[in-house]
């Protein structure tokens, strides 16, 4: 009895991992596998399709992650990243932790504005500040109005160094005002409330009503107005344009799943996948879905403008701009 236990105990060792089914780690940020998020919907679209286990792995924000992959290099457990934006592909790249995505992006309204065979875009949104219709009358309707309006009418902003939507608006900023963008920054310090690490912290204390304004995106007033059945928050609408975000995922170089994780990419940009990107990652999508956006996206406001900063022009001015800023906002 002992050695048919014995038999029976090393052909369990033996099958079990070559029947196991294959993880694919996955790394993102934290709102994308919140349960309100994308990611619990795509993560059960995606199994049902690859006899494989997709494994996320959350970090607080885009910037936070790429700053994750510098840690880990070549030991890094991931073998697609989602989450970062084309103000990071440059840097990113630099790693050489990635490598061609194998696969051919669809066309969409943003192709004009990025094309990559690495780094492959799934969503995209112009960022905006939101304001809280019952903590204020007259929002700001301009990046100067922002800077120069009430000290008593506080914004939440998020750190660059840790946050693409801090990243962005720090950019933005830039765009807008060239050299007197550390001028511009301490004018607006006055006004700044907090500035936290990711996104979800900055919205969550913004819902909190800590203050009547937060940096997000022209889509985020469709998630109150489908979910909550609420218009109590809104976009404002800037003169001077919005910075634009594209959110891109690659393949790591070394993964032990690659032709798994090129799949991945793969639906990706495929219906599966990018029909929970509208309410879920409320985000705009860049593939097709298998229905037409709800009617509340077109009540959103649209800007006349787009800004867009090379990705190689963000990567050489990143570190001189992050110094800029500490040094206005710190005074």
């Amino acid at each position: 009895m002992r050695f048919i236990l014995a038999v029976l105990a090393i052909l369990a060792f033996t099958i079990s991992p070559a029947t196991a089914k294959p993880i694919l780690t996955v790394y993102t940020y934290d709102s994308f596998t919140a349960d309100w998020g994308p990611g619990p919907a795509i993560k059960k679209s995606f199994e049902a399709t690859c006899d494989c286990t997709l494994k996320w792995v959350a970090i607080a924000d885009g910037v936070a992650l790429l700053n994750r992959l510098k840690l880990e290099g070549t030991s890094t457990n991931a073998d697609v990243v989602l989450g970062l934006d084309t103000n990071l592909v440059v840097e990113a790249k630099a790693t050489g932790l990635f490598e061609e995505a194998g696969i051919i992006a669809p066309t969409s309204k943003i192709s004009g504005h990025w094309s990559d065979k690495t780094f492959i875009a799934y969503d995209y949104a112009p960022f905006a500040v939101i304001w809280d219709r019952q903590k204020m009358k007259n929002p700001p309707t301009s990046l100067k109005e922002l800077v120069e309006g009430p000290a008593d009418q506080k914004i939440i902003l998020q750190d660059p160094r840790t946050s693409t939507p801090g990243l962005g608006f720090l950019i933005w900023m830039k765009t807008v005002y060239g050299d007197k963008a550390g001028l511009a920054w301490e004018k607006l310090s006055k006004r700044i409330l907090t500035v936290t690490p990711g996104w979800s912290e900055a919205y969550g204390l913004f819902t909190k009503g800590e203050a009547p304004m937060v940096l997000s995106y022209v889509t985020s007033p469709a998630y109150h107005m489908i979910v909550e059945k609420t218009d109590r928050y809104a976009a404002t609408k800037f003169s001077e344009g919005h910075y634009l975000q594209i959110e891109v995922a690659g393949l790591i170089k070394n993964s032990k799943n690659k032709e798994l994780a090129q799949k991945f990419l793969k639906f990706m940009v495929s219906s599966g996948f990018q029909d929970h990107i509208p309410t879920k990652n409320w985000m705009f999508p860049v593939g097709k879905t298998t229905k037409p956006l709800p009617d509340e996206f077109s009540k959103l406001i649209s800007p006349d403008k787009l800004l867009l900063r090379k990705a190689q022009t963000v990567a050489k001015n990143r570190k001189a701009w992050i110094a800029e800023w500490l040094k206005a906002t710190s005074k």
